[in-house]
């Protein structure tokens, strides 16, 4: 799948639904090798995951990367906490911005810039059960607009 800045492996759908998305970060994945193997086959899933400060630093926790076959006896553990890397400055405005109530650090998709992994987080705000029925019928609607549009044509 192909969108822009790369090639995604992986892409969280539900963040958009849960979430309204204020502002986007682009960082890299500490990872080990037989990891991003199996990142570049696609056996990977951030529909769980989401982002926490610890210390100066941001983690992600919940991306499962499935074990690669072929490599050697050490298998790090599928969901192991994996370290983002990010600019102090950035690190800092996502460390003041969680503190504050309601925001969270979503993953949005999982993709390979050249030969680095990558990560797209979100600053997210959580969506309440209204805003969800409502983002839903506006979907709804467009779908009843782009229908009459394909019949007509």
């Amino acid at each position: 799948m192909k969108r822009g800045g790369g090639n995604t492996v992986s892409y969280n759908r539900k963040a958009g639904f849960e979430y309204f998305l204020e502002e986007k970060f682009e960082a890299g994945l500490a990872l080990t090798g037989a990891e991003v193997k199996s990142l570049r086959a696609g056996n990977v899933s951030i529909a769980d995951a989401y982002a926490r400060a610890e210390g100066n630093e941001i983690w992600i926790f919940g991306m499962h990367i499935n074990p690669w076959n072929s490599g050697s006896a050490f298998k790090p553990d599928p969901i192991r906490k994996r370290k983002v890397l990010l600019k102090s400055h950035e690190i800092q405005r996502l460390i003041g911005k969680t503190s504050e109530k309601g925001y969270s650090i979503v993953p949005l998709r999982v993709y390979f810039k050249g030969r680095w992994a990558k990560i797209e987080l979100a600053l997210a705000k959580g969506k309440k059960l209204y805003d969800k029925r409502d983002s839903i019928r506006k979907k709804e609607a467009q779908r009843e607009i782009d229908r009459a549009f394909r019949q007509k044509a």
